[in-house]
């Protein structure tokens, strides 16, 4: 039985995914919810579950393909009792049924329609969802993968042969290979980092057997490649080009790179918010010795050991205080209804650059945290966010938004408002600063905190009040202990 995989809603009602990279190849055996492929959506880079134990028939798109929401994706073939295991203990959602003739077979696919059939009929076997339709079988076994132009039991590389030959030999596996390729362990900047500079993560992992390849894996593979003597060819090629980690100067006066992903979502998100919210702005530049110093003293505290403090989490632990004091900067202009929406809660989004572009995951009821916890979630969300797997439900419902532009050297700037948001306060960077304290001239930690705000809901007045009450928790943390 041949039965089509669709291209599912990854969430938020987005309409469409980009292949990153396939796991499989056609022919290929997988398992129930091994992973089969990554896709990139507006918003993260997703991974695809197999919804089938079976063989790969087909793939219908290839890397780098955008695929619509309810296209084919993948078919799979099903034997009997393949397709009795493939979803255990689920409910029915849809049926197989014929839908065209395929060399003298007929192909079947999954009609996402509400039937009910016998249990012991293989057709009421439904497409399951994306995720949470059970649990990978216990087995450790993996399904031996071939590689795209091997023959029967055999499986080759299929890098580039330059790099190959230039790469050292105790390092390439070269010939026929009795073995399966596992696609080497990897988070997708590094996968993305290493494709950008024409190297095959397989001639890394190589040299690390057993180890998830990191960024600096392949910058030592690139350098053992750069200095390795160029081996001769078994046949003739194109001249061989040394991997580079810094581009080579193109003779192409233009680069032009496709609209699409997170720089598509963002550039979308900020026109709408730039255009529909008047947006205003207001600075506030500050003596935050204070904060400097009790920060320097959690670092010491042992009983924080394991935890990451930094300036960030007492910015965001004042904000949420401040925000109880001005719920105008907590609320949302529903223009639909005509009414403004003002929220009992923080939902605090995070500003994160990463390599796909700038995302914002939130923190959710922020307000309930204390401070190591807060710290330790902005820092779980930094990081997933940098490694591109942020769920796509975890960058909605903000409320208000942070962003760390200090980071980047810059003091002050004019953020534009997330969609649905009331304001966005922008921390510049910390710098030692000749600054007036007790009547004398000292060298103090200044920064300067930037408010935009939608004039709509919040007012000079409101915008000031919180700015000052944000300031007077970094000036003396001690205030913290007053605000409610």
């Amino acid at each position: 039985m041949i039965a089509e995989f669709l291209l599912p809603d990854l969430g938020e009602g987005l309409p469409e995914a980009e292949i990153v990279q396939w796991h499989v190849a056609e022919g290929d055996t997988v398992t129930l919810n091994q992973t089969i492929a990554e896709v990139e959506t507006a918003k993260a880079i997703v991974e695809i579950p197999s919804p089938y134990a079976g063989t790969v028939q087909g793939l219908h798109a290839a890397a780098g393909d955008v695929v619509e929401v309810g296209s084919p994706l993948v078919s799979f073939a099903l034997e009997s009792a393949d397709a009795e295991t493939s979803a255990p203990g689920r409910p029915v959602h849809g049926e197989v049924r014929e839908v065209a003739p395929t060399a003298g077979r007929a192909v079947e696919e999954v009609v996402d329609e509400p039937v009910a059939h016998p249990a012991d009929d293989i057709a009421a076997r439904a497409t399951p969802n994306l995720v949470g339709y059970g649990a990978a079988p216990s087995s450790g076994h993996r399904p031996r993968r071939r590689a795209r132009g091997g023959g029967p039991g055999t499986a080759t590389l299929d890098s580039d042969h330059a790099v190959r030959a230039a790469a050292p030999h105790d390092i390439v596996r070269t010939g026929p290979i009795d073995l399966p390729i596992e696609r080497p362990r990897s988070s997708p900047p590094v996968r993305k980092f290493a494709k950008d500079h024409g190297i095959d993560l397989v001639l890394v992992a190589a040299a690390h057997p057993d180890e998830t390849i990191t960024r600096a894996h392949v910058e030592e593979y690139a350098a053992r490649v750069s200095s390795a003597p160029p081996a001769s060819a078994p046949a003739p090629a194109a001249p061989s080009t040394t991997p580079a980690l810094s581009p080579a100067r193109s003779t192409d006066r233009v680069t032009r790179t496709p609209i699409r992903g997170v720089r598509k979502h963002t550039a979308a998100a900020m026109v709408q918010s730039a255009f529909t919210a008047p947006h205003a702005t207001t600075f506030l530049t500050l003596d935050a010795t204070a904060t400097t110093e009790l920060l320097a003293s959690l670092k010491v505290d042992r009983a924080l050991d394991g935890h990451r403090i930094g300036l960030l989490a007492i910015v965001a632990k004042a904000v949420c205080l401040a925000l109880g004091r001005t719920p105008a900067l907590n609320a949302r202009w529903d223009d639909a209804a005509g009414e403004i929406v003002e929220h009992h809660y923080v939902n605090l989004g995070i500003a994160a650059a990463t390599d796909r572009g700038l995302v914002v995951p939130v923190v959710s009821d922020a307000e309930r945290l204390d401070l190591v916890d807060l710290a330790d979630a902005i820092a779980e969300l930094a990081a997933t966010a940098r490694a591109g797997r942020t769920a796509p439900a975890a960058m909605t419902g903000g409320t208000f938004s942070i962003t760390n532009v200090g980071v980047f050297g810059v003091d002050a700037g004019t953020p534009i408002l997330n969609p649905g948001e009331a304001g966005i306060l922008a921390v510049g960077a910390l710098r030692r600063t000749p600054w007036e304290h007790h009547g004398e001239i000292a060298l103090r930690d200044v920064l300067t905190l930037s408010l935009s705000f939608d004039h709509r809901l919040v007012d000079g007045a409101d915008a000031a009040r919180f700015l000052t009450d944000v300031a007077g928790v970094l000036r003396e943390p001690g205030r913290a202990m007053l605000l409610r």
